[in-house]
């Protein structure tokens, strides 16, 4: 995982929709668009503690962040327990789900993983807020729910 710190805020404010577009049936035609939106503004709360990182393999896909996803890392937030975050242990880089009544950094996926027991050497770099996901040219991501129906047709 290569950190990437945030090097400064350039503004881009993009035309907003107007409400929210279904993911299901579609809605009547409206006028699209208001205002606009930054992205900065949105997922980056503490410029001065923000970083980015390249997600990379499948033990936090059941928390929604899969292989080439882009992560938003605020440094500056105290991770509490359930959050994801990014730690440095044994002399390399993880994101992995937080749990601190048992003092270790866990994966979310249907795949074992192994428990990373936190020790004195474990450091949290920081917390992850947001992730930005690439549809175009990505392979199709099926759902847990989904695989297992998919499952059950295959089998009658």
């Amino acid at each position: 995982m290569k950190l990437h710190p945030l090097k400064s805020i350039s503004e881009l404010p993009l035309p907003l929709a107007i409400g929210r577009i279904p993911a299901g049936f579609p809605s009547p035609a409206e006028q699209y668009t208001q205002d606009s939106l930054d992205l900065n503004e949105l997922v980056v709360r503490h410029p001065s503690a923000t970083f980015y990182a390249w997600a990379e393999g499948s033990s936090m896909e059941l928390a929604g962040i899969y292989d080439g996803d882009l992560l938003v890392i605020d440094r500056s937030l105290e991770p509490v327990n359930g959050d994801v975050v990014i730690a440095a242990v044994a002399g390399g880089f993880t994101c992995k789900r937080l749990n601190l009544k048992a003092r270790t950094l866990e994966a979310d996926s249907s795949i074992f993983y192994p428990i990373i027991p936190c020790t004195d050497e474990t450091c949290i770099e920081g917390v992850v807020v947001h992730t930005i996901q690439q549809h175009i040219g990505m392979p199709v991501r099926v759902g847990i729910e989904a695989t297992k129906t998919l499952a059950k047709v295959a089998k009658t």
